[in-house]
């Protein structure tokens, strides 16, 4: 696993527990309003570049006063490895959250079947039509692919919307809302085109 950051305590990233955060290095798209550019490229930046071995040991001090484990990015589906990581937290008593752009359904499908994930939080960056302008060219019947995937696992899930409002506008949502049959998991966040360098560095 390529991690680049930790943020140690959340209340609100993993509804109904308290977790901690694992960011994930690397993505393969390229949203116009990335709040974290430097966990886009696949290598790691050295000043946020973590061991592995260094988050595991962190969170085997915290497994008696934390509920789970956010695995976030980046896009966390990139990592080959990423359901041997979920495996490790699992052993450890942890439930494990997901988040992802969708892009990657096989991974999704791996993880659910393996029962290595416990909530899904999946991005559903626009109408289909308008998927490129916000973050480039993207296999849109992958994202088709593992929305299915999530609406028929059987686990907790949502999905939401970065309100973009450079490309996006009111109809635009409300097409987004149509696609999904239970509306009361969709989730729209405010967008926030800030860089957070502070949740990327490892709290002791």
């Amino acid at each position: 696993m390529k991690i680049s950051g930790l943020l140690k305590f959340s209340m609100i990233d993993f509804p109904g527990s308290i977790s901690a955060i694992v960011f994930t290095q690397g993505c393969n798209v390229r949203c116009a309003y990335c709040h974290n550019p430097e966990l886009i490229p696949p290598a790691q930046n050295e000043e946020y570049a973590l061991s592995e071995e260094e988050v595991l040991e962190y969170l085997e001090r915290r497994k008696h006063s934390l509920d789970g484990v956010v695995i976030t990015g980046g896009e966390p589906t990139l990592q080959k490895d990423l359901d041997k990581f979920a495996l490790t937290l699992k052993s450890m008593g942890y439930m494990v959250k997901l988040d992802t752009n969708g892009t990657n359904p096989e991974m999704v499908q791996k993880l659910i079947d393996k029962k290595l994930v416990d909530f899904i939080a999946m991005d559903i960056k626009a109408p289909f039509e308008k998927y490129e302008a916000i973050c480039g060219p993207i296999d849109i019947e992958k994202v088709k692919q593992t929305m299915q995937i999530i609406l028929s696992s059987g686990i907790n899930y949502q999905f939401r919307t970065t309100y973009y409002k450079e490309i996006l506008n009111d109809n635009d949502i409300e097409a987004i809302k149509a696609m999904l049959p239970d509306v009361s998991k969709f989730k729209l966040q405010e967008c926030l085109p800030v860089k957070q360098k502070d949740v990327l560095k490892i709290e002791h």
